[in-house]
């Protein structure tokens, strides 16, 4: 018998192998709390299936949701330059790039044209990942654009915004497009072509206070942050608590600054019927 021998010690398997790996399928919703699947959240349009808060959806989610199937993307070329060389806690050209690198964008706008429940319409989408959805000059010059083809084609124009505001990089470059967007959308209002704002969370600053309160239709998606200065800045300024839901969709629209609250689950039929009511049925040309 060998004295010095030992039994082989048998390996446990790591516990990374037990058991199965669940980070990243589960999410907690903000609204109530409850732990949400991920799966069910995506099969309800990013809406909580409990209390139906809406979550942020990117610009791309977002186009898929409203439009039929495929879309024709204008200005994507479009990049900022830097008039001011701004330099923050790095440069601002910096910025852009990694933020150009992380979100696959040239700028925070998606302007695409498509058809709708089978009518051509002119779509701009915002997409708060980029420097919080800003408004430089390459997205007053894209919103502008698709302006000026909904005024050449009389397609129809739909502005989606999710927006921290002016883009303060770029000065006074930035907030001369407040002007510049809104003369253009006289010109449409003048043509009677029909122009639907939608506004989801958050919509605010310079964005607020040009373009997105200018539909011929607001609406805004349940639970929306809208509103100029945030709540928080204005509780510090005037030293009072607001009211409770303050410049939330359900608020805004109480108080006469908003036509309508809209699941985003009925988003699309809703404005179609919209279109519908505005200039007529969808013509069997436009849904070819």
């Amino acid at each position: 018998m060998d004295w010095f021998s030992r039994p082989k010690k048998v390996s446990k398997p790591d516990d990374s192998e037990r058991h199965v790996r669940t980070e990243g399928l589960w999410i907690k919703c903000d609204g109530c709390r409850q732990i949400i699947w991920r799966k069910e959240l995506q099969e309800t349009g990013q809406v909580c299936p409990k209390c139906e808060y809406h979550f942020r959806i990117d610009a791309f989610t977002r186009l898929t949701m409203l439009l039929d199937s495929e879309w024709e993307e204008h200005d994507k070329n479009m990049v900022s330059t830097d008039p001011l060389e701004f330099v923050d806690s790095k440069s601002y050209r910096d910025r852009l790039a990694s933020t150009q690198k992380a979100t696959g964008l040239r700028d925070a706008l998606l302007s695409v044209s498509g058809t709708l429940n089978g009518r051509k319409v002119n779509v701009c989408c915002l997409e708060l990942k980029f420097i919080g959805g800003s408004m430089g000059s390459v997205m007053g010059e894209k919103i502008t654009r698709a302006i000026e083809r909904s005024l050449r084609d009389r397609d129809p124009l739909i502005i989606v915004s999710a927006s921290g505001g002016a883009r303060m990089q770029e000065g006074a470059v930035s907030l001369m497009q407040l002007g510049k967007i809104c003369t253009a959308l006289m010109l449409l209002d003048e043509a009677k072509v029909p122009f639907i704002s939608v506004l989801t969370d958050p919509t605010t600053g310079g964005v607020t206070a040009s373009f997105a309160m200018l539909g011929d239709l607001n609406i805004a998606e349940p639970g929306a942050l809208i509103g100029f200065a945030g709540p928080r800045v204005i509780e510090q300024t005037i030293r009072q608590k607001l009211p409770e839901g303050f410049q939330r969709s359900e608020f805004v629209m109480q108080h006469g600054f908003l036509d309508a609250v809209v699941k985003r689950s009925e988003l699309k039929n809703y404005i179609a019927k919209a279109l519908d009511f505005m200039i007529g049925p969808a013509t069997p040309k436009a849904a070819a």
